[in-house]
């Protein structure tokens, strides 16, 4: 067997890592396991990982170092990383890393490309020219139930800039169905992409599993966004109103 290896993965926001990973986390009977540090305030990755490919061992910054100590031959982690920030506190000394860079494919010269093992070619999105970093805003939305119709209202006001520069809206939000939806937009891609996750539906009060959003843009106004997102919530009332007709629809 292999000694114990980590893929490191790095690019903009969008440009495609975590879809580039994605198809390796597919492989059920492979030791994969998935980290994205610093995401545990903000787990929308995590927690949608988990739920497509539960095989995977999903990582949190508290749980790495004693996993880190105890991989098993043959396992590979996919480390995800937005920054270049440095990686090798986060790793044993002894443990390779090969890094790739997944970037759009007019970039041509970048300190990606100096960092990278591998180039990967990626969504084809233009890097904001922000004199500020891009902001990451996140809040939690567990309880929270939406009529489709107006989070679509809702979406659609914060892609074009009606709260801010919207650079990628990730979330998971449960519908009145019982379903429990992901939510992926790039700016610089067409549409919202609207994925329902494979897990059982919640027919009975409010969901009691993760659900919430997160922003990554400049000047955003999060006060606003968080405001609008939980007007758009529907009530107990309408809740067990939806639920009652979905669960007299299903076969017994």
């Amino acid at each position: 067997m292999s000694s114990p290896s980590v893929i490191a993965v790095a690019g903009p926001f969008g440009s495609g890592k975590t879809t580039w990973i994605n198809q390796f986390l597919k492989n059920e009977t492979a030791l994969s396991y998935y980290f994205y540090p610093g995401l545990d305030r903000s787990p929308v990755d995590l927690i949608r990982i988990g739920y497509c490919f539960p095989w995977v061992q999903v990582m949190s910054d508290l749980q790495a170092p004693q996993v880190f100590s105890s991989l098993p031959d043959g396992a590979v982690i996919y480390l995800e990383l937005d920054f270049l920030e440095p990686i090798e506190p986060l790793l044993p000394k002894a443990l390779p890393c090969h890094h790739v860079a997944v970037l759009p494919p007019d970039l041509q010269e970048s300190a990606w490309h100096e960092w990278a093992d591998e180039i990967v070619t990626g969504n084809d999105i233009a890097i904001p020219n922000a004199t500020q970093p891009p902001e990451r805003w996140h809040a939690p939305l567990q309880g929270q139930v939406f009529d489709p119709a107006s989070l679509e209202v809702v979406l659609t006001e914060l892609i074009e800039g009606a709260y801010g520069e919207v650079h990628r809206i990730k979330g998971i939000f449960e519908m009145p169905d019982g379903q429990a939806l992901y939510i992926d937009f790039v700016a610089g891609l067409e549409g919202v992409e609207y994925t329902e996750l494979n897990i059982p539906r919640w027919l009975e009060g409010r969901p009691d599993r993760w659900s919430g959003i997160e922003v990554i843009g400049n000047n955003l106004q999060p006060k606003i966004i968080s405001e609008t997102l939980l007007d758009g919530g529907l009530t107990d009332q309408i809740i067990a109103y939806y639920q009652q007709q979905y669960q007299a629809l299903s076969p017994v």
